[in-house]
């Protein structure tokens, strides 16, 4: 992995198409959000699937707690297609057969010249494409469990979210003088808000 993809650092703001064929930023997809990002071999590793079994199992938990979550792999588009499908993925696959993220990150898996995949990672991202924790993924049990990125995001939320613990001061203050700045939801403008956190 390149030497400035550590924690703390910023990760690269990749645009490339979905399994539908529309082109994406991460940052669009992360939006104000954490995000787990999956570097994946591809749909002919039974290891990926077998990951991503297990986050679309934990993805009802990620959809209500405001985390995206996104997976690139170096399949062309149908092959993506039929990863995602046979997963039961409900978030965007990007397809990347040009292993521009490949190169870029220096994470080519060279003992794998058939496929020339990318070493696999997991990355859980904070706002801005923030880099606060990574998992290699070569071997199976680098890879995250659902209760290490339970962990993951809570630690990250916590960092992000200034309306994570009600009770801190000022936030009640604040809410009773219109001020809607400090929670998740409400810090939009007024024609922008979906609801409460």
């Amino acid at each position: 992995m390149r030497s400035d993809i550590v924690p703390g650092g910023i990760f690269p703001d990749y645009e490339l198409p979905d399994h539908t064929g529309a082109m994406h930023k991460l940052s669009d997809l992360q939006g104000r959000d954490p995000m787990i990002l999956t570097l994946a071999r591809g749909h002919y590793c039974p290891k990926e699937h077998q990951q991503h079994l297990a986050l679309a199992a934990f993805y009802p938990k990620i959809a209500v707690s405001y985390t995206q979550v996104v997976t690139i792999a170096t399949d062309d588009r149908h092959t993506l297609q039929e990863f995602r499908s046979s997963v039961g993925a409900q978030w965007t696959f990007l397809a990347d057969p040009g292993r521009i993220v490949q190169q870029d990150l220096d994470i080519q898996e060279y003992t794998d010249p058939e496929n020339n995949p990318m070493i696999p990672h997991t990355l859980v991202l904070k706002p801005g494409l923030v880099v606060h924790t990574i998992y290699n993924g070569y071997w199976f049990w680098g890879r995250p469990s659902v209760d290490d990125l339970w962990l993951d995001l809570r630690a990250a939320s916590r960092e992000v979210r200034p309306d994570w613990d009600l009770s801190k001061p000022g936030l009640r203050e604040a809410w009773e003088a219109g001020d809607r700045s400090l929670f998740h939801g409400y810090d939009r403008a007024p024609s922008a808000q979906g609801g409460a956190a």
